[in-house]
């Protein structure tokens, strides 16, 4: 379940009592709250409104991962199928920052719209695309609205809801998945076999206007401006300009990584010229030695959502190409980890779980490093295919108890003038680690043969495999990557005097 990346800077946590005046700040800002719920009056229409948007966010997600497959090749673009998702995360790092800085002065109205605008853009470039080029050029467009969007949606919660509810809207956020888990697979693999894998893209736009009309309104109401009572920050253009280098980096790197030839050195030490300097100005500072605190916070969501993304973008493909699944097949095999997902993500919301947070994610970075294991036990005939069903079931409960953690240790440690770059902090770590760890395993995919994968029809006609080891590569490390998430976890809070 692809989890969208997030954003920029504050170096250090919060007192106690810079929390207290947070928290009354928001307090100030939205009210009373009449019975303490996300659904109570005060925060019903804001709530049905933010939480649609996921859910067509999430129905594209699920829907997209099922037709990437026949739509790369129908473009003839297998050899660069990993550019099709890098794209995406590889511009969105860019949407983050901007979106980061824009919500932090005029508040995240102007942010979210944009974002809504571009996303809707990119998908329309890519159902129409008669080239691959054409088709990652869309999805490109529309990573950069969803860095838009997904920056100005926890800003949106950090300042509308106090501070005991947002467990509960991100475990919201978290349920969107369930459904779209289970039909989006089905709906899409039924339209890409009978009216072609263009329909999955196109169809989506449109439905996204009503939850808009809704939002819109309400955040306007609640969340636009700087914070009351604080004086909004000025426009930093050297972070538009860091976050234009990380995304130009981001995008060198990937494309050396899929041009295995001696000249593609020359760009990926051009990439990492771009990237060292602005990774170093955009994460707190210790990010990558996960000091205490947020920067662990931090690199925590880039090591579980970047080797979890990364594995499952792969799933499908391999489904497809080793297995002979259809692609409605294929997509189905990872609907239940929506449910399960929303489960995890339901659970850290509970006022119990409060105290064990931290063993929690713990246990999460382990079943997610279990699954990513397990899905190329597959590639063996002797394997059932629906064994990658139930992996990812448990990997996916695990990815909820650690996400949707992840946020709530942002915005707890983030005042609210600074929910914007910190969530932006969030989400560069979550899209940069896709793209590079896209970015790797691609490499090693490609250099061992993954671009001439077998058709589904033919590796099923011949009863076996075409490059079986293109796809271990990719899995077996972003196992030992999530792994290394559960020391992460140790990390997440200063030690105590």
């Amino acid at each position: 379940m692809p989890v969208a990346p997030l954003t920029l800077t504050t170096m250090a946590a919060l007192e106690p009592r810079d929390t207290g005046v947070a928290d009354e700040v928001l307090s100030r800002a939205v009210g009373p709250d009449e019975d303490g719920s996300v659904l109570g009056r005060a925060h019903r229409a804001l709530t049905v409104g933010i939480v649609s948007v996921v859910l067509l966010i999430a129905f594209e997600a699920t829907a997209v991962g099922t037709a990437m497959p026949v739509a790369a090749r129908d473009l003839d673009g297998v050899s660069v199928y990993a550019f099709a998702f890098s794209g995406y995360f590889t511009t969105s790092l860019f949407g983050m920052v901007f979106a980061g800085q824009l919500s932090d002065r005029r508040g995240p109205l102007g942010a979210l719209g944009g974002g809504i605008g571009a996303f809707a853009a990119g998908l329309l470039l890519s159902g129409s695309a008669q080239a691959m080029w054409v088709f990652i050029l869309g999805r490109a467009v529309q990573g950069l609205g969803g860095g838009l969007v997904i920056v100005a949606l926890y800003v949106v919660v950090g300042r509308a809801y106090p501070e005991r509810l947002r467990p509960a809207i991100m475990a919201a956020f978290a349920a969107c998945w369930v459904v779209p888990s289970v039909v989006g697979p089905l709906a899409a693999g039924a339209v890409t076999e009978h009216l072609g894998w263009r329909w999955v893209f196109l169809g989506i736009p449109v439905l996204v206007v009503g939850p808009l009309a809704l939002a819109l309104p309400q955040i306007r109401r609640r969340a636009s401006g700087p914070v009351e009572g604080t004086v909004a920050p000025p426009f930093d253009r050297r972070r538009i300009r860091l976050a234009l280098a990380i995304s130009l980096g981001a995008g060198l790197l990937q494309y050396a990584a899929q041009d295995l030839r001696p000249v593609s050195a020359v760009p990926a030490a051009a990439g990492l010229a771009l990237l060292a300097p602005a990774v170093r100005g955009l994460l707190p500072r210790g990010t990558w030695r996960a000091a205490r605190g947020l920067p662990s916070v931090v690199l925590l969501r880039g090591v579980a959502a970047g080797s979890f993304i990364a594995a499952e973008s792969f799933v499908p493909l391999m489904l497809v190409t080793q297995r002979g699944l259809s692609p409605t097949l294929a997509g189905f095999s990872l609907a239940a980890g929506g449910g399960t997902w929303a489960l995890g993500s339901w659970l850290q919301s509970r006022p119990w779980a409060e105290p064990y947070r931290e063993r929690l994610m713990a246990l999460g970075m382990v079943l997610a490093a279990a699954a990513i294991a397990a899905a190329p036990s597959v590639l063996l005939p002797a394997v059932p295919a629906w064994t990658v069903a139930v992996a990812w079931a448990f990997g996916c409960f695990g990815m909820g108890l650690v996400i949707s953690s992840t946020s709530v240790l942002l915005l707890k440690l983030s005042a609210p003038q600074e929910a914007g770059s910190n969530s932006a902090a969030l989400q560069i770590s979550d899209g940069l680690s896709n793209v590079l760890l896209l970015a790797v395993g691609g490499a090693a995919f490609a250099a061992l043969g993954g671009g001439s994968v077998a058709h589904a029809t033919t590796a099923a006609a011949t009863g076996g495999a075409s490059h079986p080891a293109a796809f271990a590569v990719v899995f077996l490390p972003m196992a030992a990557v999530a792994l290394l998430g559960a020391w992460v976890t140790t990390r997440l809070h200063e030690r105590q005097p």
